[in-house]
């Protein structure tokens, strides 16, 4: 059974990939094929029952194909062998399973290898985000825990905490490290409670050199989950071990999550993920390019398209790849250039969906531009007339023409209270009822952000 199991196993790592496979199909171990049923022995439930959501059809036909009929997946749960393609240390000649080492503690959810820090395009918008990881993928004392990351979809939070974890482990094999999401975090500790294995549970989380939360405001409202991530946040900082969150939005504004939970998360380095700028766009388009004619020299592309795609398609980065990795493929199957018109042809759906899409970047810079002010006045302290009344201005247009919030909006001015917004867009609305001067100014710069 070991020998099947082993060769099966080659064939799993070449076809889920190595990542995937050292993550959740390594630390199983096959016992029995009866009545068309594999049977393994796994290390944890949740390991077990994320194998039998994702992958138990490649299992089954890898086995089917190494001369085991098998239907259906069935797992214990205990431990298992280091390496499933020997036996286990002392295992009966019968297959049964004898104790062996624990399970590792690192086994979280997968890392993506496309996300390093190789391939990570850095701008003014994340410049800072990019340097804090990278200082904590170092590895050793930092000066700040946790390191906490937030902004909204596609700005690269998740490709950051990635690029830490594979960095950080490159340069210490022997440190553990657990890389997982809230809704996994939680998923863990109920299963525990079910299991009466609160304490395995405990022993996993506390026991890594370095902890990294994905998407934390999913914890938030969940009272026993929070109650448990506190204690490891807790336990591990005075440990020494190093903590990595990402969330949609800073602690201070995830509603529901235990005000000292956000204490905690504050007293380490908060950093915003700012939306993306058009050089930033057109650095990450450049950088994809690159790799599509890597791996297809043969396809071209015309001048002016990546710097059309960039102006046009300003959502998040994640549409910006897709727009571009849709784009190549279309060429590549018919065997065309990529022209402008190609580009408008294959992509309009996404482009009506961007067209006037305004951002708070946008309507700032313009602000600045027209009031002929720095723009970093629009977030600074300075309340003199000529600088305070443009603030307003952008205020007033950010909440007309983008969908943000009031506190969002606050965020991108300096970190201003919404009651701040809300008396500037107040005040700006006063003005237009009895000044035509401003009546003018703001229908300008909404025809030059609207163009």
């Amino acid at each position: 059974m070991d020998k099947i199991w082993g060769q099966a196993c080659a064939e799993l790592e070449q076809s889920v990939g190595p990542n995937n496979y050292n993550h959740w199909i390594k630390p199983l171990r096959l016992t029995a094929v009866d009545d068309g049923a594999a049977r393994f022995v796994s290390p944890t439930r949740f390991i077990s029952d994320w194998v039998n959501r994702h992958f138990a059809k490649d299992i089954m036909a890898v086995l089917s194909r190494n001369g085991l009929a098998v239907e259906r997946l069935r797992f214990d749960v205990g431990s298992t062998a280091a390496s499933p393609a020997a036996p286990a240390a002392g295992a009966s000649p019968a297959g049964e399973v004898a104790t062996t080492r624990a399970p590792r503690a690192d086994l979280g959810a997968p890392l993506d290898p496309r996300y390093t820090f190789g391939n990570f395009v850095v701008g003014k918008p994340n410049e800072l985000a990019h340097a804090a990881a990278r200082r904590v993928a170092e590895g050793g004392p930092v000066g700040f825990n946790p390191l906490f990351l937030y902004g909204g979809v596609g700005l690269g939070k998740t490709h950051l905490m990635h690029a830490i974890a594979h960095d950080y482990q490159a340069r210490h094999p022997s440190a553990q490290v657990l890389y997982l999401s809230a809704e996994q975090f939680m998923y863990r500790f109920v299963q525990a409670l079910r299991e009466s294995s609160i304490m395995d549970f405990k022993s996993m989380f506390r026991n890594v050199n370095m902890l990294m939360v994905d998407d934390v405001q999913f914890i938030a409202g969940k009272d026993s989950t929070q109650e448990e991530f506190f204690h490891t946040f807790n336990a591990l900082v005075d440990q020494g071990k190093q903590i990595v969150i990402s969330a949609d939005r800073a602690p201070a504004e995830i509603k529901g999550l235990e005000e000292r939970i956000k204490s905690r998360l504050s007293c380490g380095l908060i950093v915003d993920l700012h939306p993306t700028t058009y050089e930033l766009r057109l650095g990450i388009l450049q950088s994809k390019t690159e790799v599509f004619r890597a791996q297809q020299p043969d396809l071209e592309i015309g001048a002016g398209v990546l710097e059309f795609l960039a102006h046009r398609i300003t959502t998040n980065v994640r549409v910006l790849e897709g727009a571009l990795q849709r784009l190549f493929a279309h060429a590549s199957l018919l065997r065309r250039e990529i022209t402008l018109e190609v580009a408008q042809e294959c992509l309009a759906d996404i482009l009506r969906t961007n067209d006037r899409k305004i951002n708070i970047d946008d309507i700032q810079r313009k602000v600045a531009e027209h009031y002929n002010i720095r723009l970093a006045d629009m977030m600074g302290p300075k309340r003199a007339r000529n600088v305070a009344r443009p603030r307003q201005i952008a205020m007033y247009l950010s909440k007309q023409l983008t969908s943000r919030s009031l506190p969002e909006i606050g965020r991108r001015f300096g970190g201003r209270d919404h009651t701040t917004i809300m008396h500037g867009v107040r005040k700006i609305e006063e003005l237009l009822v009895e000044d035509s001067s401003m009546v003018e100014d703001i229908a300008v710069l909404k025809r030059m952000l609207e163009a």
